[in-house]
């Protein structure tokens, strides 16, 4: 048994939860994003309303899942692991006058396991919005002068943790931040995680402080925020207002356009 569910029905709700984490259209996953859709799949939560708002333990022991993960082998929609070293972004580039352009929007993750994810699903190019991820700054001076050349915006998603929730401010120290340049944070706060009913990873403090990753987010709904979150914040003439609205609303409750 693991964690009271035995190896063969854990088998199957694994089964279960990869075709609901690549829910609705094939989209691609983490191992960490399948994880979080098991504990779903077992204690959906999720479905209730989002008063009272609280935060859950894992259901069922990550050892216990890789161990489901090895004996089922391939799952169609799960990403491997990122490489160790990604290379700095706008290092390498075939074509010469890339640096040229003005970019308008940049998004910064703090794990490099979801900035990978939303690359493979086509967040870059649906929404104009380069993908980078912490471990690939600081960023090649040609990019954060296409930033500086279009006054553009940086967003930035984090984990709500302790360590990541100070992300934000410490992105100056390590990469250059052009003057004019915007960091807005997109998330994901402490207050955002309790309505949303999601998975947490640990608890300090006797339980007051929990720490909460992205990855907890269904992936639809994360993909389908973010793609909000980057293009609604940065409109002319309206970004201060967008920016006030998403600090009012929070992470996930964009209002709609």
């Amino acid at each position: 048994m693991a964690g009271g569910v035995m190896a063969g029905p854990l088998d199957r709700l694994v089964r279960i939860a990869a075709r609901r984490a690549a829910a609705p259209n094939g989209l691609l996953f983490t191992e960490r994003q399948l994880y979080y859709e098991l504990c779903r799949t077992i204690l959906p939560v999720h479905r209730l309303p989002r008063r009272p708002a609280f935060t859950v333990p894992p259901v069922v022991p990550y050892r216990a899942f890789r161990a489901a993960l090895d004996r089922i082998g391939e799952i169609p929609g799960l990403l491997g692991p990122p490489p160790a070293a990604p290379a700095t972004v706008g290092a390498h580039t075939p074509e010469p006058d890339l640096f040229d352009y003005g970019l308008p929007r940049l998004l910064v993750c703090r794990s490099t396991a979801v900035a990978a994810m939303l690359r493979a699903n086509g967040m870059p190019m649906e929404s104009a919005c380069p993908v980078v991820s912490a471990a690939e700054l600081p960023l090649d001076p040609g990019v954060t002068a296409m930033l500086a050349r279009a006054h553009g915006t940086v967003y930035v998603l984090h984990d709500a943790t302790p360590a990541d929730l100070t992300f934000p401010e410490r992105l100056p120290a390590l990469t250059d931040i052009p003057d004019g340049i915007d960091i807005v944070p997109i998330g994901l706060r402490p207050a955002q995680t309790a309505p949303l009913h999601l998975t947490q990873t640990r608890s300090t403090t006797l339980g007051r402080d929990r720490a909460v990753e992205v990855e907890s987010v269904n992936p639809a709904v994360l993909l389908r925020s973010v793609h909000r979150l980057v293009r609604d914040v940065h409109r002319p003439g309206n970004a201060l207002i967008e920016i006030r609205r998403a600090r009012r609303t929070g992470f996930l409750t964009w209002p709609a356009s």
